[in-house]
């Protein structure tokens, strides 16, 4: 082959050239504040959709939340938006900062300290956001 180029960043310049040809907007787009997006579900829709309306004997939606909150930390920062969002849920169904704190403690022990330290960055943003409002 004489192209020198790496395919993967062709690959990505032609998706970024696409996506400036179809909305020129895109070219400044962030997904930083995205699942602002999404509303806040009732701790009642959450636990129906989520907990014990799915499983009456099974887990409640905050233990649910929790354990997601703990995959999630563990991906490290591919989820920044999902870990926002989680942890809004979670203060919904009544989790406390402890709670949270402690669950992504524990998620350092599969996915490292950088990814504990960015989920816990993640979820100070969103408790310290939770007080101004």
């Amino acid at each position: 082959m004489s192209d020198p180029t790496n395919p993967f960043e062709a690959m990505m310049k032609m998706g970024q050239d696409m996506a400036k040809t179809m909305n020129p907007a895109l070219e400044a787009f962030t997904p930083k504040g995205f699942e602002n997006m999404m509303p806040t579900m009732s701790a009642e829709m959450m636990e129906q959709f989520m907990g014990k309306g799915v499983s009456p004997e099974g887990l409640d939606a905050k233990t649910r939340l929790l354990l997601t909150l703990s995959g999630l930390t563990i991906q490290g920062a591919q989820g920044e938006a999902q870990i926002r969002l989680t942890v809004r849920h979670l203060v919904e169904v009544g989790a406390t900062k402890q709670e949270i704190a402690e669950t992504i403690a524990q998620a350092a022990m599969f996915g490292g300290v950088p990814a504990m330290s960015k989920a816990m960055e993640l979820a100070t943003e969103v408790l310290d956001g939770e007080k101004e409002d």
